[in-house]
C-alpha cells in the first residue's frame, strides 16, 4: 500500500506542475496576442523612416558621413526567462559565426540582452554591459532606455560606433541588422521623384534627426519582435512538457490500479485463508446450529 500510496502521491504532484506549466503556456499565448499588434505598428514605423530616408538620400546623399568608426557593437537579443528550448544558443552560436567571418579593423564589444542569454557570455571580456531582457510588452521600453545609456556611455569613450543588432526575427531566423551608421543598405535605392524634398531644417541637421528617430524605432522593433518569438517558443516548449506530464500522469494512474488491484487480490486470499482455518469452520457450524 505505501508504494501505491507513493504513485498518488507523485502523481498529485506531477498534476499540480501541469496546471503551472499549462497557465505559464496560456500567458505566453496571451502576450503573443498582445505583441502582435504592437509589432505591426512599429513596422510601419520603420518602413516609413526608410521611405523618408530614401527620399533623403536621392537628392542629398553627400550628408552621409564617411567615417572610420573605432569599436564595433553587437547588441544580442536573447531571453529574460527560460522555458524555451534552444533560442539563446542558436543566438551564441550565430554570433560566434558572424564575428569569425567578420573583416573589419575595429574592435568589438557586446550589449547582451537577457538574463538566460547573460549566463552564455559569463565570462566574457567582450561584454560592454549585461540589460536584464523585458518580460512583458510593457518593460520593452525601460530595456531600450537601457540600451541607449549603454551607448551613449561607449559613444562618448570611443566615439562613433559602428552598431550591429542580432537576434530571433521569426521567419527569417536569427537576423543582423545594421544601425550605425543608418541607411547604408537604402543608398543605391530608385529614386522616386524629380523634385527635392522641402525642409524646413538644415539637411545635415534632418539626417540626425531622421537618424535618431530611425534607431529608436528600430529597437523597439527588434526588442518586440525578439520578445514575441521568445513567447512563441515558450509556447512550443511548454506544450511538449505538458503532454509529456499527461503521458506520465497517465502511466502513474495505471500502476497505482495495478497495485491496488494487486492488493484487493491479496485481501481476498487473505479472507480465504481465514475461512478455511479449523477455529473459523468450528465456529461457523456452532452458529448455524
Amino acid at each position: 500500500m505505501s508504494k501505491r500510496h507513493d504513485l498518488d502521491h507523485h502523481r498529485y504532484s506531477l498534476g499540480e506542475i501541469r496546471e503551472i506549466m499549462n497557465a505559464m503556456k496560456t500567458l505566453a499565448y496571451m502576450e503573443t496576442r498582445k505583441l502582435s499588434r504592437f509589432i505591426q505598428a512599429q513596422k510601419a514605423v520603420v518602413a516609413n523612416i526608410e521611405s523618408a530616408a530614401v527620399d533623403f538620400m536621392s537628392f542629398h546623399g553627400d550628408t552621409l558621413p564617411e567615417v572610420q568608426t573605432e569599436i564595433t557593437v553587437y547588441l544580442l537579443i536573447g531571453t529574460e526567462r527560460g522555458f524555451c528550448g534552444d533560442i539563446n544558443q542558436a543566438l551564441a552560436s550565430q554570433f560566434e559565426r558572424v564575428e569569425t567571418h567578420a573583416v573589419y579593423g575595429a574592435s568589438a564589444s557586446l550589449i547582451v540582452i537577457g538574463r538566460k542569454l547573460h549566463q552564455l557570455f559569463e565570462n566574457d571580456k567582450r561584454v560592454a554591459a549585461y540589460i536584464s531582457g523585458a518580460n512583458i510588452a510593457e518593460e520593452v521600453s525601460a530595456v531600450l532606455e537601457e540600451v541607449a545609456q549603454e551607448l551613449s556611455i561607449l559613444q562618448r569613450k570611443h566615439g562613433t560606433l559602428t552598431l550591429y543588432s542580432i537576434y530571433h526575427s521569426g521567419e527569417d531566423g536569427i537576423k543582423m541588422n545594421m544601425l550605425l551608421p543608418p541607411f547604408k543598405s537604402l543608398n543605391h535605392q530608385q529614386v522616386r521623384y524629380s523634385d527635392p524634398p522641402l525642409l524646413n531644417i538644415p539637411p545635415a541637421e534632418f539626417f540626425l534627426e531622421l537618424t535618431d528617430a530611425y534607431v529608436f524605432a528600430a529597437l523597439n522593433e527588434m526588442l518586440y519582435t525578439s520578445l514575441i518569438i521568445e513567447n512563441r517558443h515558450r509556447m512550443t516548449h511548454l506544450e511538449g512538457a505538458v503532454q509529456h506530464l499527461d503521458e506520465e500522469v497517465i502511466e502513474l494512474m495505471r500502476k497505482s490500479n495495478v497495485l491496488r488491484q494487486e492488493e484487493i487480490t491479496e485481501e481476498i486470499e487473505v479472507i480465504l485463508l481465514s475461512t478455511d482455518s479449523p477455529n473459523i469452520r468450528e465456529k461457523t457450524k456452532k452458529t448455524y446450529r
